[in-house]
């Protein structure tokens, strides 16, 4: 009779985010997260398979959890613009998490070394520059955001932006700075 697992698959990968975000994938070795993730050996290797497999289980679960915020937002129906800077300035409130982003501490770190990484990257990214196209088209006609403005283009500019501030965090600590980024930033939208 097989043995019922003693943890929460969700809650162990939470935790395994956190260790891989704060720590990066190089560096977090097997025994530092068989005592971060408070399981075995063998139930790591049994539930998710080896450390790559692991990473990838824990990259694919920060991703859905960064999309749910952003869907969150929108259901907030407000302005476009108001929603485009709630959703940069989720990247400066950091309360509990470690500073910047996973995915891209992720493709910056193994982007060009692990194409399953990158492709999971890639496909992200991609995600929010359409979702970022489709709130630009949105706010076009309302007459929010300037009419003259190729959306597919500025949502390319925009994830440029945001992913560049996911970076900056983890280097200042001048939150002023880091909101002139953002206003400077959705100005270009006026």
């Amino acid at each position: 009779m097989a043995r019922s697992k003693e943890f929460e698959v969700n809650e162990v990968l939470d935790k395994a985010i956190q260790l891989f975000w704060t720590q990066g994938y190089e560096k977090t070795s097997m025994q530092e997260l068989v005592d971060f993730m408070g399981i075995h050996r063998r139930s790591i290797y049994d539930t998710f398979g080896d450390k790559h497999a692991l990473f990838m289980k824990a990259l694919e679960r920060y991703e859905a959890k960064q999309t749910q915020k952003i869907r969150l937002l929108v259901e907030k129906q407000k302005p476009v613009k108001e929603l485009i800077r709630e959703m940069f300035e989720l990247t400066l409130r950091n309360e509990g998490e470690p500073l910047g982003c996973l995915l891209v501490n992720s493709g910056v770190e193994l982007g060009v070394l692990d194409p399953e990484v990158a492709s999971l990257v890639e496909e992200s990214y991609s995600k929010t520059e359409a979702f970022l196209t489709q709130l630009l088209q949105e706010g076009q006609q309302t007459g929010e955001i300037r009419a003259d403005l190729e959306a597919k283009v500025m949502s390319h500019f925009l994830m440029n932006a945001w992913l560049g501030l996911r970076t900056l965090v983890k280097t200042t600590t001048d939150q002023q700075k880091l909101k002139n980024i953002v206003d400077t930033t959705l100005a270009v939208l006026d």
